[in-house]
């Protein structure tokens, strides 16, 4: 691949950007299905906590629901690798913005934030496979717990990245305001 067939960062911000949103289309339309069982959408997965609930959960889904659980975990892998992608790239884009700029403390932030969406890709990830294990009947009861601290910590990250993420739209608009 020359140079000047290497896709840009906002090339890549784009595509990202677009598979994101359709797997998270895609996502919302499984856990409609999941709801439309009779329990509750995979969130409640996500903060079951026990294998008791799991297991309650199961119970309430029947098995075409345990069914489009298995599917939407399955599927998020794909998601995480896009929302992945897209903030590690999003986060960088910003800090350089910051850099660029003169808006330090922005700069400063941007240290961190790529890690953290890619941390919050991570621990989806692990909290993803334990709960394909639970919800297979393998796990044990240390499992769900942490799949549900997992889950915890993955949107704390995600949420910072988003809100590091505004903060840079936010900036961008003030110095466009400016000129």
């Amino acid at each position: 691949m020359t140079e000047s067939e290497t896709p840009t960062r906002k090339q890549l911000l784009i595509v990202s950007g677009i598979a994101m949103t359709i797997l998270w289309v895609v996502l919302l339309v499984i856990d409609k299905d999941l709801e439309a069982t009779g329990g509750p959408g995979i969130l409640a997965l996500e903060f079951a906590g026990s294998r008791e609930r799991v297991v309650e959960l199961m119970a309430e889904w029947g098995a075409h629901g345990t069914h489009l659980a298995r599917l939407s975990l399955w599927i998020d892998f794909a998601f995480m690798a896009a929302y992945g992608a897209f903030f590690v790239l999003a986060t960088r884009a910003t800090r350089d913005f910051g850099q660029e700029h003169g808006l330090p403390a922005l700069a400063k932030a941007g240290i961190v934030a790529p890690y953290l969406a890619l941390g919050a890709a991570l621990f989806d990830v692990l909290e993803n496979t334990v709960w394909l294990l639970a919800l297979g009947g393998h796990g044990g009861e240390p499992g769900p717990p942490f799949a549900t601290a997992c889950a915890s910590i993955k949107f704390l990250c995600i949420a910072l990245v988003i809100l590091y993420c505004t903060w840079g739209l936010i900036s961008r608009l003030r110095l466009r305001r400016q000129r």
